[in-house]
C-alpha cells in the first residue's frame, strides 16, 4: 500500500524534510527515481526536451557506474541530480551504519547535496546524520508507476488529479515502471503545459531561500 498524495499530518510529523516547494506561480517539480536506465532515462530526457521541461533525477550509485554516459547527459541537459543511495536500501530495514555508508558510497559517483530515501523510508536517526550534508527531498504526489497492477491510465490520473503549484511529483526511470511512465509522462506534461505550468528542477539554494514549506 502507498499514499498517492502525501497527507498534511505526515508532512508535519517530518517537517524538516522537503515535501513540496510552495509557490504562487504555476510551477511543478518533476522527479525521477532509480536511474539511470539505458532505455527509460533517454526516453524521459527526450520527452522533457520536447516540452522545454527541467527535472530532478535521484540516481542510484551502482546504476550511475553502469550508465555513466546517460548520467552525464542528465547533467549536460541542465537537469538536477540527487543521491538515492548506492544500492536502493530501505532505511527501515537496514542497520544505520550500513545505510549511511551506502549513501556515502553513492556520493563518490553522484555529486549532489540532494538526497531522497528509497521507498521514502528513513529513520529519525538517519535523518539527523544526513541533514548536515543533504537536503532530504520527499514528495507531494506519487505517480504509482512502479505498481505493476496499476494501469497506465490510472497512473496518469493520480498525477493530474493531485498535482498543484509547487508539487514535487515522483516518476521512476526504471524497467519496472517504464510501461506506465512512458504513457503518463508525456500526457501529464501536455496537460499542465496547456494550463501554463513550468516544469522546474530542484535547487538547494532556492529551498533555503524559501524556507520550510
Amino acid at each position: 500500500m502507498y499514499l498517492v498524495k502525501s497527507p498534511w499530518w505526515l508532512k508535519r510529523l517530518y517537517s524538516k524534510l522537503t515535501w513540496d516547494i510552495p509557490s504562487e506561480e504555476k510551477e511543478i517539480y518533476l522527479t525521477f527515481d532509480d536511474g539511470p536506465h539505458p532505455v527509460a532515462t533517454p526516453f524521459v530526457l527526450d520527452t522533457l526536451k520536447a516540452f522545454n521541461a527541467k527535472a530532478t533525477f535521484f540516481c542510484i550509485g551502482k546504476n550511475v557506474r553502469l550508465a555513466s554516459a546517460i548520467y552525464r547527459r542528465i547533467a549536460d541537459e541542465g537537469h538536477a541530480i540527487g543521491n538515492h543511495t548506492n544500492n536502493h536500501l530501505n532505511g527501515w530495514q537496514t542497520r544505520d551504519d550500513i545505510y549511511l555508508k551506502d549513501v556515502m558510497e553513492a556520493r563518490k559517483y553522484i555529486d549532489s547535496s540532494l538526497f531522497r530515501p528509497p521507498y521514502g523510508r528513513i529513520s529519525r536517526f538517519q535523518i539527523q546524520q544526513l541533514e548536515p550534508t543533504f537536503e532530504i527531498i520527499m514528495w507531494d504526489v506519487l505517480s504509482g508507476d512502479f505498481d505493476i497492477k496499476l494501469t497506465p491510465e490510472k497512473s496518469l490520473s493520480y498525477v493530474i488529479e493531485n498535482t498543484k503549484p509547487g508539487s514535487i511529483v515522483v516518476f521512476h526511470d526504471s524497467e519496472k515502471a517504464f510501461e506506465r511512465m512512458q504513457y503518463a509522462l508525456p500526457r501529464m506534461l501536455e496537460h499542465f503545459a496547456e494550463k501554463g505550468y513550468a516544469f522546474k528542477k530542484i535547487v538547494r539554494s532556492e529551498l533555503k531561500k524559501r524556507g520550510p514549506g
